[in-house]
């Protein structure tokens, strides 16, 4: 494999971290899941920065967000598999 576009620490989280500053909306992302080795492949729904998270999987409101392993907080609108993750659509459930 190449490098990778996005990481996956934890083959249980539902978002993978781009590690590429490439990740145009219409790409075609390959992301690795380090605990498997396994890889996977979306396309981004939108232009997502360097550091961000995506998708792995339609993510409804109210789902939990899962990020190497650990529970980052709530979705509060719903994102499609290859959608960017961030504060537009995650909140923390601390407050």
């Amino acid at each position: 494999m190449s490098a990778p576009d996005f990481l996956v620490h934890e083959s249980t989280d539902n978002v993978g971290v781009v590690v590429v500053e490439t990740a145009e909306a219409g790409r075609t992302l390959v992301g690795w899941v380090m605990d498997t080795d396994a890889t996977v492949e979306l396309v981004a729904l939108d232009r997502i920065p360097l550091g961000h998270k995506v998708a792995l999987g339609d993510v409804g409101t109210d789902a939990t967000i899962l990020k190497y392993g650990h529970d980052i907080g709530r979705i509060v609108a719903p994102v499609a598999r290859g959608g960017h993750v961030h504060v537009q659509n995650l909140k923390t459930k601390r407050w």
